[in-house]
């Protein structure tokens, strides 16, 4: 057999895989708390492995070793921050999260947390976090459209749009039945391949090589400052390069408020096990970060140092060198991976569009449906945004970075500074909380279409630290004492302080 053909049987158990684990998860989702959040039963590793998985999307195979391979290590702070930020989050959100939305009244969506905790009967602040989810993860998923239009391009030679529409329908599928679950338990056995990926592809690329210092040699030929982690110094005043470095890592900033990653806290089965949770998931996340990171510099000095080897996207560093260094069935389950990351993303995402169309637009409408019907609309709202984000994603000049990073910012600066005042502070207001988050993603929309600005600052920074102020400045100017949030937020905390589950008073 050819070597296509190899690779593309492996791809082929690999999908079949992802669709068997979505009839499982099928056969055991009945209504829609099971279709959006499992039930609140899952395990700290799953929960932590499809945390990493949702989040890291093609991104950490395509993305950030494409961005390494162009600029070197000073785009390594991408990573860094990212790992920063998991670990606050993990640490500081996770446990009072879990435990919050369950002691407010159940909430099992990010927009209804919002509602519950601050009781706006208005549902105001709702549906603007539903729209603000809506908007920015169809940006998203469309990101991961394009990632797996690109890779069938580069790996296979098959049509940009044949390689899009093929990815899109699994995934779809998948999501579409199995739901949450489903998206959870495909996620746990994409974070292993991905992690297995990662760690294989730059180890047998530096053993087929040969020695560590010939390739270190190599890559500062081609670009001197590749291996230098503060490179910017070297070309602009300390200043300018501090505030570069810091809009990079200021990535982690957005951990804060991605719903399809907050999501998996509230579905773990206790607070207390968000603590072996955090530890299985940085580990994943640091040991993957590096492989991505190595895997780029050692197809610098493969590709980038030899004229005729020189490849043209970039993006496709990780995709190349597992083609050469491994035999073609065994390329094929690292190509696998690359699909893993960005379908696991991508699931995610569209559960959480899902939800935001069902739980938080339709049934505040005040509609009573059978739990079958409930379940079979969250699906049509799986369908719905799948299809939106796959007519953005026929631009197939789309940069996977830059969408991701337009989201990540979004969501980032929009959710950030509530979820956090939300679990930290008594005093913060529905008012200032729907200010806060409206400002926060206006920030975003018109900092990002700025190129002297988006050039300058990630757009997450100003839009994170202008919802925080408004949030705080509106909130005090509405608070008013309320009792039942002063309970829950009471109950809340000793839950966290003693460990014990919260019992709802009479």
């Amino acid at each position: 057999m050819s070597d296509t053909t190899f690779q593309l049987i492996a791809i082929a158990v690999y999908l079949a895989a992802m669709l068997g684990i979505g009839y499982f998860a099928f056969r055991r989702t009945n209504n829609i708390d099971d279709y959006m959040l499992a039930g609140r039963g899952l395990k700290p590793g799953v929960a932590a492995l499809s945390a990493g998985a949702s989040d890291m999307s093609g991104w950490l195979l395509m993305g950030l070793p494409g961005a390494i391979y162009l600029n070197g290590l000073i785009e390594a702070w991408i990573a860094i921050g990212l790992t920063i930020g998991a670990w606050l989050n993990w640490k500081f959100v996770a446990p009072r999260l879990r435990s919050y939305t369950a002691v407010a009244q159940n909430a099992i969506t990010i927009p209804s947390f919002f509602e519950k905790r601050l009781k706006d009967n208005s549902h105001f602040l709702r549906i603007a976090a539903s729209v603000i989810i809506l908007a920015f993860f169809t940006f998203y998923v469309s990101s991961g459209m394009v990632a797996a239009g690109k890779f069938f391009e580069s790996s296979f030679g098959w049509n940009y749009f044949t390689g899009l529409f093929v990815v899109a329908g699994v995934t779809l599928l998948y999501t579409l039945f199995g739901g949450f679950l489903g998206a959870t338990l495909t996620d746990v056995a994409q974070g292993l391949l991905m992690f297995a990926a990662l760690i294989a592809v730059p180890i047998v690329a530096i053993f087929q090589m040969g020695s560590i210092g010939g390739i270190s040699e190599s890559i500062k030929q081609v670009n001197p400052d590749a291996l230098n982690l503060f490179s910017s110094f070297n070309t602009t005043n300390g200043f300018l390069a501090a505030v570069a470095i810091f809009s990079t890592a200021a990535w982690g900033l957005g951990y804060f408020g991605q719903p399809h990653i907050i999501v998996r806290f509230m579905a773990l089965r206790s607070p207390s096990e968000a603590k072996t949770a955090r530890r299985i998931g940085v580990g994943w996340m640091v040991l993957t970060a590096l492989g991505a990171i190595v895997t780029a510099l050692v197809g610098i000095a493969y590709f980038a140092g030899t004229p005729e080897k020189e490849i043209t996207d970039p993006e496709t560093v990780f995709l190349l060198l597992s083609q050469i260094f491994f035999h073609p069935f065994v390329a094929g389950l690292v190509l696998a991976a690359v699909l893993a990351a960005i379908m696991s993303t991508m699931s995610s995402q569209l559960i959480v569009c899902s939800s935001a169309l069902v739980e938080d637009l339709y049934n505040i409408a005040g509609k009573k449906l059978s739990p079958q019907r409930e379940v079979m609309l969250g699906r049509t709202g799986v369908l719905v945004v799948a299809v939106v984000a796959a007519v953005l994603a026929l631009n197939r000049n789309s940069s996977i970075l830059e969408l991701v990073s337009f989201a990540w910012a979004g969501f980032g600066a929009a959710f950030g500074p509530i979820v956090l005042l939300s679990l930290y502070w008594r005093k913060l207001t529905s008012t200032g909380a729907l200010a806060g988050m409206i400002t926060g993603a206006l920030t975003v929309f018109i900092w990002g279409n700025i190129d002297v600005l988006a050039s300058n600052m990630y757009e997450i920074v100003p839009g994170f630290i202008l919802n925080l102020i408004v949030t705080v400045v509106v909130s005090n100017a509405t608070y008013k004492h309320n009792a039942l949030i002063e309970e829950e937020f009471t109950a809340m905390e000793k839950e966290i302080e003693e460990n014990a589950p919260y019992v709802a008073s009479s």
